[in-house]
């Protein structure tokens, strides 16, 4: 099993162009212009990343005394960064949708506003750091303009 858990917080290390050595240390592989740390683009489609837009969307609307939820409607650039789990810069649109927030539907049953007078867009800026071995999401920064 040791080996498995080896392997999964190795695998990423090693496609940012990191390897470890016997002393426990990282160093940077030959031909390599990632340093260890950095925060790497990734594509915004990833799954990952749609978890970790979601969980900056889930933030805002609970900082918003808007009536209405937002989602996220577009993720316009992304990065991701090791850094005991995995830390997700995000610039997304969300946009209001229809549902009301007394109900607390999923977002994914959401429609967005059709309505001229109802429609809002905003560009986010999220930072959010995963850390799946404790289970633990935090949104650090939510920045919505």
């Amino acid at each position: 099993m040791s080996f498995g858990r080896s392997f999964t917080v190795l695998c990423p290390l090693f496609l940012l162009g990191v390897a470890g050595t016997s002393s426990g240390n990282f160093r940077q592989l030959p031909g390599s212009t990632v340093k260890p740390g950095s925060p790497v683009p990734i594509k915004t489609n990833d799954s990952g990343v749609q978890k970790a837009a979601r969980y900056g969307v889930y933030t805002y609307n609970n900082s918003s005394n808007d009536i209405f939820l937002f989602k996220e409607s577009h993720i316009n650039k992304a990065t991701v960064q090791v850094v005991r789990g995995l830390k997700y810069n995000l610039d997304v649109n969300i946009s209001r949708t229809v549902c009301s927030k007394r109900k607390h539907p999923s977002l994914d049953r959401c429609h967005f506003q059709k309505s001229k007078k109802l429609r809002q867009t905003f560009r986010c800026h999220f930072e959010v750091w995963l850390t799946p071995w404790l289970q633990r999401v935090e949104v650090l920064v939510s920045n919505c303009q």
